[in-house]
């Protein structure tokens, strides 16, 4: 997902856009969680965007690396389980509800793998936990 763009070209180098990574969910959560979603934007507010696990965040890269990152990162990945732990409340770009997943070894080495075809480096070690935003 291209966001914004982080830094402008000059004149013989590409434009960044600030991209992460989604894992999209299975067809019979997915829906469940829009009637959720749409119940507290409805009493909140907020922006509209598809449930999903945020695989890698956001990180600045130029439209051709993304692209040809994202593809590398693909290879040798599958559909994995993954567990609610616990809700929890946040302000990370507004006021969220996040699903925090249990950090299995599936969810980490899918997020570490990504995370390293993509250059991706986590502030801290307590931003291990992938989140499910809404």
């Amino acid at each position: 997902m291209g966001l914004p763009r982080a830094r402008e070209s000059g004149r013989d180098t590409p434009p960044e856009f600030v991209y992460s990574v989604w894992a999209l969910l299975p067809d019979d959560l997915a829906p469940r969680l829009r009637t959720v979603m749409d119940g507290l934007r409805s009493e909140f507010g907020g922006p509209r965007f598809e449930p999903h696990v945020t695989v890698v965040g956001a990180i600045a890269l130029t439209e051709d690396d993304a692209v040809g990152k994202f593809r590398a990162a693909c290879e040798g990945l599958r559909a994995y389980t993954a567990t609610v732990d616990r809700v929890a409340t946040g302000t990370f770009f507004y006021p969220c509800v996040y699903l925090l997943l249990r950090p299995t070894a599936e969810v980490v080495e899918t997020s570490d793998h990504c995370s390293a075809h993509l250059g991706y480096k986590r502030p801290t070690r307590k931003f291990r936990t992938l989140l499910l935003w809404f």
